[in-house]
């Protein structure tokens, strides 16, 4: 397939799926944890990670991504302190399948833990005066190169949130593709996320915040000594205008990395057809900054990542990530 038939059809979507999505009022999906991002690398660059390759914390983002050649096996682990006490952990694994492609395993953990109830003792004196919250989400990935420069990719998962004694359960799945053009080490890529059943408790369902991005990256800078990376993600929720994430990643000696990013149009959109009021801020968050130590030993690729997120308001966010590889 030609670059130009490529961006088309990548076009075409994001427009059908804009479209489809309409404009709805924020906070209106369950499971919204599936928005906030994983992995310090991924955040450090402001998420616009659509384009970034050969990484198993992609089975997070564009399974496309996780497509190895070289490397057999990939292991992530990642922490975020996240707003109010709630803690994200993530776990991943890949293993690359000469002949057939990657599969990859992932696992988020979401939530908090005692946290104070206000019950009526007289009614029910058996509960606990605390009750806890969290929200788990289990994939599977496979993706595989079907010509030498374009890689696809597909995720089903297993959603649950937990809410003190209740729980609902829903399941999607996730697809996205990634192009290597090759000038510059240039890469188009494109995900949708999130495509599933609704959350539903007693009566009332919504549904889990499908996401379509659409991201290109380039090199200018790709010489042994130094590297430098830049990326451009459009994303579009189901719940939000479209907004746009910008990234860039600084490499010295293939041992340590500085990275910024920026998320726009992500706070202060308005709702259509309400003008006479201010924008409504859909997010406090906005800047993103981190880095990373790599080190190769005999076959064994480890690195570690660290990324901080500025919050307007609220308490700003830390990010560790350790990803280990075998040859």
């Amino acid at each position: 397939m030609s670059l130009t038939k490529c961006i088309g059809i990548w076009i075409v979507l994001l427009i059908t799926v804009s479209v489809s999505f309409g404009q709805r009022k924020a906070g209106i999906n369950s499971a919204a944890f599936l928005k906030v991002g994983v992995g310090a690398r991924s955040a450090g660059m402001g998420s616009a990670v659509t384009t970034n390759a050969g990484d198993v914390e992609q089975v997070f983002w564009n399974p496309a991504g996780i497509a190895l050649k070289d490397e057999q096996l990939q292991v992530a682990l990642s922490y975020n302190d996240w707003l109010a006490g709630i803690k994200q952990n993530a776990g991943s694994v890949s293993y690359n399948i000469e002949g057939i492609g990657t599969v990859a395993l992932g696992l988020i953990t979401f939530g908090v833990s005692d946290i104070p109830a206000n019950r009526d003792p007289f009614n029910d004196p058996s509960t606990s005066s605390t009750y806890d919250y969290m929200d788990v989400a289990a994939q599977v990935s496979f993706a595989r190169y079907v010509t030498d420069r374009l890689a696809l990719g597909i995720t089903l998962k297993y959603i649950s949130e937990k809410i003190d004694d209740l729980t609902a359960t829903a399941v999607a799945f996730d697809v996205g593709s990634l192009y290597h053009i090759g000038v510059m080490d240039w890469k188009i890529g494109a995900r949708l996320n999130n495509v599933g059943s609704d959350i539903k408790y007693y009566d009332y369902a919504s549904s889990i915040p499908i996401t379509f991005s659409m991201g290109s990256s380039i090199m200018p800078i790709n010489t042994d000594a130094q590297k430098a990376r830049v990326a451009l993600d459009v994303v579009k929720q189901q719940d939000y205008l479209p907004y746009f994430n910008f990234g860039a990643e600084y490499e010295i000696e293939n041992a340590l990395a500085l990275r910024a990013g920026y998320k726009f149009n992500y706070s202060g959109v308005e709702d259509p057809g309400r003008t006479s009021r201010n924008p409504i801020k859909t997010t406090v968050e906005g800047w993103s900054i981190g880095g990373g130590v790599h080190v190769n030993l005999s076959g064994y690729d480890i690195r570690f990542d660290y990324a901080f997120t500025g919050m307007e308001i609220l308490t700003n966010v830390h990010r560790f990530s350790l990803h280990l590889g075998w040859k």
